[in-house]
């Protein structure tokens, strides 16, 4: 992980069903309110409200995927500790 500065994040949505939505974006504020909204993915289109539960950021486009990849590879009690470090 790196600063802030970096463009590039990973992030953990926390969903009304108490799902786990991963994505990746370089502006995260506006990605959670366009899950919000509806208009992000389709998986939490009828999961609204989310909740942004965990951010990661990295420097470069190819490790942030990366590190999405392994994240959407975790089981739900994984992925509960993560977003609970």
């Amino acid at each position: 992980m790196t600063t802030t500065r970096s463009p590039h994040h990973v992030y953990v949505l926390r969903c009304s069903d108490d799902t786990f939505y991963t994505g990746y974006t370089t502006d995260v504020d506006r990605r959670v309110a366009e899950h919000d909204a509806g208009e992000g993915a389709k998986y939490t289109r009828g999961r609204t409200p989310v909740e942004l539960v965990h951010v990661e950021s990295y420097d470069s486009r190819s490790a942030a995927m990366s590190r999405e990849y392994e994240i959407k590879q975790l089981s739900r009690d994984e992925k509960e500790r993560l977003v609970e470090a």
